[in-house]
């Protein structure tokens, strides 16, 4: 999936507090992934398959997995 950095960040700041966590114990992956997977620069133990290239509207994103941000979406969905 291909998806503007920018709109990744939108998405993320529309998540309520505590989301980051909420998704890493879902997927049982370690909240620093989650938070990188967003455009985070923490160190993480593991890589989340996202690829950030440079451009207009904060670059473009490709995602290999779309399981954070499917989690991400659905928790927006409960929370409207």
């Amino acid at each position: 999936m291909i998806i503007t950095f920018n709109e990744l960040r939108r998405i993320k700041d529309r998540l309520p507090s505590g989301s980051s966590q909420r998704i890493a114990d879902e997927l049982g992956i370690d909240v620093e992934t989650v938070r990188n997977y967003f455009g985070g620069s923490h160190t993480a133990k593991e890589c989340v398959g996202v690829h950030f290239e440079p451009g207009p509207d904060g670059g473009v994103v490709t995602l290999d997995d779309t399981a954070i941000l499917d989690a991400a979406m659905r928790i927006l969905g409960e929370n409207k």
